[in-house]
C-alpha cells in the first residue's frame, strides 16, 4: 500500500501549519486590530473581508493556472511566503497613531487614512497568501497524494486549522495582553512566516510526476461547461462548500469581538475557552478522519452538517439567554457550543475537501484551484459577512463606548449571526444526496 512519505509529512506539516496560522489571524485577529487600534467599524471590516475573498479568488485562478504551466509549485509557495510575511508585518503597524505620527495629521484625519490602508494592506497580504497556500500549496498537495490515502492527509490539513485557531485564539491573545501592542505580535508573526518561505526554497521539492501543461487561457479551464460535465462530483460538491463556507463566514470575522463587546470576556476568557474546544475538537476529528476512509465520505456531510449546526445553536441560544455576569457558566456552555461548531466545520472542510481532490482532473490540480476558491473562499466572504453585518445592525446592540461618531456604525456583534449560521448549514441536506447521486453516476 502506497503511503505518503515522511518528508511530505514534515513539509505538509510546516506549511500548512504557518499558512494556517497567517489566515487565522487574518479572520481573527485583524478585524479586531482594526476594531481597536482604528476605529469599531463593522462596515468597514466587512469590506475588508468581502474584498479579500474577491483577491484571494482571482489570485488563485491566475497562479494555479500558471504553476500548471511552468510546472512548478516550489517557487509559488517559497517566494510568495517570504511576502506573505512581510505584509503580515506591515498590516500591524497601521494603528491610527502611527497614522497620525507619519503624516503629522490629527488623530480624526488619520482614521479615515488608516481604514483605507488596512483594507488596501489586507488585500496584498491576500495576493501573496492565496498565490502561496491556495493556489500553489493547494496543488502540490494534490500531487503528492493518492485516493487510497488521501483522507487521512486530508483531515490532518483540517485540523491544521485548529492547530493555528489553537495557537492564535488561545495564545494571541494572552501574548498581547502581556507586550502590550498587536504590532510586536504582527512583525513577530510575519517574521517566522517569511522565515518558512525562505526555508521552502532550500527544501521543498515538486512532485517527481508533475509536468508542464496549459497556457494562460487556462485561467477559465474550471470555468468551462464541457470540464463541469465530465467531473460533476467535483462541481456539486462546490456547493456543499459554499454553504458550509457561508454559514462560518456569517460569524467568524465577529466572533472575538461579540465575545468582548457582547459576552464582555477578556483576553484570558476566550483563550481558554478557545483552547478548550480545539484540542478537544482536535481529537475527536482524528477519530473522524480515520473513518472517512472507510465509510462514504459524502454521506458523512450529514453528521457534519448536524455537529456544526448544534453548535451554533448553543452557542445562540447560551449568549441570549445566560446573564453575562454569570461568566464562568457562560465560558463552559459557549465552550460547548464552540467543541461542537469546531467539530462540524473542520470534518466538513476534511470531507468536502478530500472528495475535491478524488474528483480533480489529472493533471490539472493547479488550473482547479481557482473554481474551488470561488465556492471556498468567493462566495462565503462576500455572502456570509454580508448576511452576519446585516443582522448585527438589524438587531442594534450599541457600542458602549462608540469612539468617533462620524465614522463608526456604533454596533457589536448580535446573537443572531450564530442562529444565521446553523440554518444556513442545514441547507447542505439538499446538496449531499446531489453529490452521492454524482458519485454514482460517474
Amino acid at each position: 500500500m502506497e503511503k505518503f512519505s515522511r518528508k511530505n509529512w514534515i513539509l505538509l506539516l510546516v506549511f500548512g501549519t504557518i499558512g494556517q496560522l497567517a489566515w487565522s489571524v487574518e479572520n481573527m485577529f485583524f478585524p479586531t486590530f482594526v476594531n481597536e487600534n482604528v476605529a469599531p467599524d463593522l462596515d468597514v471590516i466587512t469590506l475588508m473581508v468581502q474584498l479579500s475573498g474577491i483577491v484571494a479568488t482571482v489570485a488563485t485562478l491566475v497562479a494555479g493556472a500558471i504553476s500548471d504551466k511552468v510546472g512548478n509549485r516550489k517557487s509559488f509557495i517559497s517566494f510568495g511566503y517570504i511576502i506573505w510575511g512581510i505584509t503580515v508585518a506591515l498590516f500591524g503597524c497601521l494603528s491610527t497613531d502611527n497614522i497620525a505620527a507619519l503624516f503629522g495629521i490629527s488623530t480624526a484625519e488619520a482614521v479615515k487614512y488608516a481604514l483605507v490602508l488596512v483594507v488596501v494592506v489586507d488585500c496584498v497580504m491576500t495576493l501573496f497568501g492565496s498565490t502561496a497556500n491556495d493556489a500553489a500549496f493547494n496543488a502540490w498537495v494534490t500531487d503528492n497524494t493518492k485516493p487510497s490515502y488521501r483522507g487521512i492527509v486530508e483531515t490532518v490539513l483540517s485540523i491544521l486549522p485548529l492547530v493555528a485557531l489553537l495557537i492564535v485564539a488561545g495564545g494571541f491573545g494572552i501574548l498581547i495582553e502581556i507586550v502590550h501592542s498587536y504590532q510586536k505580535v504582527f512583525i513577530g508573526l510575519g517574521a517566522v512566516i517569511s522565515f518558512c518561505g525562505i526555508l521552502g526554497v532550500f527544501i521543498f521539492k515538486d512532485s517527481e510526476q508533475i509536468q508542464k501543461s496549459g497556457n494562460f487561457s487556462d485561467i477559465f479551464y474550471g470555468f468551462k461547461p464541457s470540464v463541469v460535465k465530465q467531473h460533476l462530483p467535483f462541481y456539486v460538491t462546490l456547493l456543499s462548500v459554499a454553504l458550509f463556507g457561508i454559514a462560518i463566514q456569517t460569524f467568524m470575522s465577529f466572533l472575538i469581538i461579540f465575545m468582548v463587546e457582547y459576552l464582555k470576556f477578556d483576553n484570558m476568557d476566550y483563550s481558554i475557552v478557545f483552547a478548550s474546544a480545539i484540542i478537544l475538537g482536535a481529537v475527536v476529528n482524528i477519530f473522524l478522519g480515520k473513518l472517512s476512509d472507510k465509510m462514504s465520505k459524502s454521506k458523512l456531510l450529514y453528521f457534519a452538517a448536524i455537529m456544526l449546526s448544534a453548535g451554533l445553536l448553543v452557542m445562540f441560544i447560551s449568549s441570549s439567554t445566560i446573564d453575562t455576569k454569570q461568566k464562568s457558566l457562560m465560558m463552559v456552555v459557549f465552550g460547548i457550543g464552540g467543541f461542537l461548531m469546531i467539530c462540524g466545520n473542520i470534518f466538513s472542510s476534511a470531507l468536502n475537501g478530500s472528495i475535491l481532490r478524488d474528483h480533480t482532473p489529472e493533471g490539472a490540480a493547479g488550473k482547479m484551484q481557482g473554481v474551488r476558491m470561488v465556492a471556498s473562499v468567493l462566495i462565503p466572504m462576500l455572502v456570509g459577512p454580508a448576511i452576519g453585518n446585516a443582522i448585527n445592525k438589524s438587531m442594534g446592540v450599541l457600542l458602549d463606548d462608540p469612539g468617533i461618531d462620524a465614522i463608526t456604525t456604533k454596533f457589536v456583534p448580535a446573537p443572531g449571526i450564530f442562529l444565521a449560521g446553523a440554518i444556513i448549514s442545514l441547507l447542505t441536506f439538499a446538496v449531499i444526496p446531489l453529490i452521492v447521486r454524482a458519485e454514482n453516476k460517474k
